[in-house]
C-alpha cells in the first residue's frame, strides 16, 4: 500500500497546470510577444476579472502578499507607537509589518473552533492609540466579521482583511477582503488561487484608499518622477497577472474540488475520536485552503504519516507573542492560552485540487491505526 501512494503530495501544481497547460502557455507568449513586461493590459485585464470576481470597486495589483498588508497600513496612514490588534496564530508577516512600520501588534486569543481572533477579547485592547484591526481569515475560513465590524465603527478603527488564504471565501454572502475597509490578497504558488512565483492584490470599496494605495505601491507616485507619498516599489508582474487571470476562470472548479475533499475527510474521519474536524461557521464559506485537524501527540502522529509516505505540515507551530524577534513586545508564555494549544494539536492534512478518494482513504486509514495502536 505504501509504494502504491508514494505519490501523494502536500498541495499537487503540476497536475493542476498540466490540465490548463495550452492556455497558460498562451498567455506566456502572448505576453512574451507583446513586448510590455510591467504594468500593462495584462494587469488591468486581471485586476478587473478579479474585481468582478469579488464583487469590490477597486482592485490594486502589488508584488506578495506581505506587501499587500505593508501598504495597506501605510494607506490608513500607520505611524510609529500605533496599535494594531491582530492574531498571535498566523503567518509571521501579518505581525511582521505592523513592526517594519514602527506599529505595535497587540494580540487577541483565538476562537478555538475557528483558529480565528475571538471578537470577545477584542475591545479589552482597544487603547487611544489603537488605528486598525487586521482580522486573518485562517486556513479559508473568514473570522467573526459582523462583531469585529460592529466594534471598530464603535471606536473608528479600519479594518484591514488578511485574506492571503481565503480568496474566493464568503462571509455572509459577501468575499472575504471585501468586508472590511481593506483586503489583502497572496498569490504564492499553493494558494487557492496561485500564481507561478509571487504575487498579492489589494482590494477596496473605498476611492481615496484606492488612490493612495496605488501610489504607495508605485513610489508614493501619481505621475512619473512626481512624488507625492512616501511610497515602495510593490508590482504585480506582468506575467503572473496574465497567469493569474487564466487560472482565475477556474477558482471556482478548484474550490468545489477543495470543498469536495472536505467532504470526504469529514466523512471519514467521523469515526476517529481523538481527531477535531475543522469547525465551519454556518454564516461563512470555507474554501479549504488547508484541511487543519486538532490531534493529541501530534509530532508523534505527524513522523507515523511521513513514515508512510504521507506529508503533512504544521501551520503554525509556534505562535507570534513567542517567537524571539517579538517579545520585545513585553508578551509572555501563558498569554494566550488557546493559541498555544492550538500550537501544540494542529496538523494539516494534504489539500489540494487534485486530491483523489483513495488517497484520503489511505491517509485516514493511517491516522485510524496510529490511534488504535
Amino acid at each position: 500500500m505504501h509504494s502504491l501512494f508514494a505519490g501523494i503530495q502536500m498541495v499537487d501544481l503540476l497536475r493542476q497546470h498540466a490540465r490548463i497547460r495550452e492556455e497558460l502557455l498562451a498567455a506566456f507568449c502572448e505576453v512574451l510577444e507583446g513586448g510590455q513586461y510591467i504594468r500593462g493590459p495584462h494587469c488591468e485585464r486581471f485586476e478587473a476579472h478579479l474585481a468582478d470576481y469579488l464583487g469590490c470597486r477597486y482592485v490594486i495589483g502589488c508584488g506578495n502578499g506581505t506587501d499587500a498588508l505593508q501598504i495597506a497600513l501605510m494607506a490608513i496612514g500607520l505611524e510609529p507607537g500605533d496599535e494594531v490588534i491582530t492574531s498571535p496564530f498566523t503567518f509571521v508577516a501579518t505581525a511582521e509589518v505592523i513592526a517594519l512600520l514602527g506599529g505595535r501588534p497587540v494580540y487577541v486569543d483565538i476562537d478555538p473552533r475557528t483558529f480565528n481572533i475571538n471578537p470577545d477579547g477584542i475591545a479589552a485592547r482597544i487603547t487611544s492609540r489603537t488605528r486598525a484591526i487586521i482580522p486573518v481569515h485562517l486556513y479559508g475560513q473568514p473570522a467573526d466579521m459582523d462583531a469585529i465590524l460592529e466594534l471598530a465603527d464603535r471606536h473608528g478603527l479600519y479594518v484591514i482583511e488578511d485574506a492571503a488564504q481565503a480568496i474566493g471565501a464568503e462571509w455572509r454572502g459577501r468575499k472575504a477582503g471585501t468586508v472590511g475597509h481593506i483586503g489583502c490578497i497572496s498569490f504564492f504558488p499553493s494558494k487557492n488561487l496561485g500564481a507561478l512565483g509571487d504575487g498579492g492584490a489589494i482590494v477596496t470599496d473605498d476611492p481615496q484608499l484606492a488612490e493612495r494605495i496605488r501610489m504607495i505601491a508605485n513610489h508614493g507616485a501619481r505621475r512619473k518622477y512626481y512624488h507625492e507619498l512616501i511610497g515602495v516599489n510593490s508590482r504585480l508582474d506582468t506575467l503572473q497577472a496574465a497567469l493569474l487571470d487564466v487560472k482565475l476562470r477556474y477558482l471556482e472548479t478548484y474550490i468545489a474540488a477543495r470543498q469536495q475533499a472536505a467532504d470526504r475527510y469529514d466523512r471519514l474521519l467521523e469515526n476517529v475520536p481523538q481527531v477535531v474536524r475543522p469547525y465551519r461557521e454556518r454564516r461563512a464559506r470555507h474554501v479549504f485552503h488547508q484541511y487543519t485537524i486538532r490531534v493529541p501527540k501530534r509530532d508523534q502522529l505527524q513522523a507515523f504519516l511521513r513514515e508512510r509516505g504521507i506529508p503533512t505540515m504544521v501551520y503554525y507551530p509556534y505562535p507570534l507573542h513567542v517567537q524571539p524577534a517579538y517579545r520585545r513586545y513585553g508578551y509572555a508564555e501563558g498569554d494566550f492560552p488557546e493559541a498555544e494549544r492550538a500550537a501544540e494539536e494542529v496538523l494539516s492534512l494534504p489539500m489540494h485540487t487534485e486530491l483523489d478518494e483513495a488517497q484520503q482513504v489511505y491517509i485516514v486509514e493511517a491516522i485510524r491505526s496510529f490511534f488504535a495502536a
